[in-house]
């Protein structure tokens, strides 16, 4: 199955000053804008970055509009890379570990989790695994705080999605709506 997806990127808030349609990954968007404060996601899921070579903060966008930064989350008007995200089946299974290596406690769900430690007394998560689906992982309750894309795969440690921390607050499946 082929991924497809249209994104369009606006400098000023509420889709206005020069933009950028893109319907591809994207490892370096300097060269297309400067600053990015409004985002109108036409199709396919995307998770953008605030660093070229998709490093850096990462925001998880799906489709609709966001007229300004702080609607994604953003930290500041920096998106400097982007890409589709890809296999989203409609099917989701996750598991998380209380310690690295996929050991200790073990927590599995096929479902949003908007308060991690309502149903599961710890708040870190030192491994993962993908069964299904893509997977945001918020450092925060309620969807908040800096998010971390984990795909399909196992992730020994939380270095290995791109976390400084190993704290977790809630989980969201990702819908190519």
């Amino acid at each position: 199955m082929e991924r497809t997806g249209k994104i369009v990127f606006y400098e000023d808030r509420n889709f206005l000053g020069r933009y950028y349609e893109c319907n591809t990954d994207c490892p370096e968007l300097n060269t297309h804008f400067r600053r990015c404060n409004s985002v109108r996601v036409e199709s396919g899921a995307w998770v953008l970055y605030e660093r070229p070579n998709y490093l850096g903060y990462q925001y998880v966008l799906t489709r609709g509009d966001y007229p300004d930064y702080q609607r994604w989350m953003g930290y500041n008007d920096s998106i400097r890379s982007c890409r589709m995200i890809g296999n989203l089946s409609g099917v989701f299974r996750v598991r998380v570990y209380e310690r690295p290596e996929f050991s200790g406690q073990m927590l599995e769900s096929s479902e949003d989790v908007g308060n991690l430690p309502d149903c599961w007394s710890l708040r870190e998560v030192h491994s993962a695994q993908v069964h299904d689906g893509a997977w945001v992982f918020f450092e925060l309750p309620n969807f908040r705080g800096r998010q971390y894309l984990l795909e399909k795969g196992e992730f020994r440690r939380f270095t290995e999605w791109g976390a400084m921390n190993p704290n977790v607050g809630s989980i969201r499946r990702v819908y190519n709506l």
